[in-house]
């Protein structure tokens, strides 16, 4: 799998920004390797940082439209059949619609920090049409500080971005946790006002 990563990799290289926004909308690597390549193409100076922070957030918020339109316009049972293409599991389809039917219109942010669920809450959304410019909105404001995130690490760690994992992982971990009590605190300040009885 490494090799065939490094592979798709190196052939976007010539691409530039492009290729770091194509990276990501094609939904094959995992994003945070994408971005780590990027921040690599920066420490050689091919791109800059800021540039690659710009093609990140739009690869990354346009991968995430598209599942969000195919849960729009294709629901559930065409993601259980063409989903494996694009490594989302029946597991992360489960996850996600749990969540996002706890937590409602809110998670589509703070998902993108959470493991598991980051992959694939963007379907939930579709299928419950979730309003495009909210969900749009949303999402990008996850994505740029996740790309700015994975840029970076990918410039200090250079031609070893492929670790990105394991160096990212002490930093998304609690992060991860602090957003899914975000998420539980938003809920049940929710739950508090409809049960407050009108004036």
């Amino acid at each position: 799998m490494q090799d065939f990563v490094r592979v798709i990799l190196e052939a976007l290289e010539d691409l530039g920004y492009f290729g770091v926004a194509l990276g990501l909308m094609i939904e094959v690597i995992p994003s945070e390797i994408v971005l780590a390549y990027g921040g690599y193409l920066v420490s050689l100076g091919k791109i800059n940082v800021v540039g690659a922070v710009i093609a990140g957030t739009i690869g990354g918020t346009l991968a995430q439209f598209f599942l969000y339109l195919m849960g729009y316009y294709g629901g559930r049972p065409l993601l259980e059949k063409y989903g494996k293409f694009l490594l989302i599991k029946k597991s992360h389809l489960d996850v996600s619609e749990r969540w996002f039917n706890r937590y409602g219109t809110g998670v589509i942010f703070g998902a993108r920090f959470i493991p598991v669920v980051r992959h694939a809450i963007s379907i939930p959304a579709g299928i419950a049409r979730m309003p495009m410019s909210k969900f749009l909105f949303y999402t990008t404001l996850a994505i740029i500080p996740w790309s700015i995130f994975f840029v970076y690490l990918g410039i200090q760690l250079g031609e070893n971005y492929e670790n990105i994992k394991e160096v990212a992982s002490p930093y998304l971990q609690p992060l991860g946790w602090g957003f899914t009590l975000l998420l539980i605190v938003y809920v049940a300040l929710q739950w508090v006002k409809k049960r407050k009885p009108a004036n």
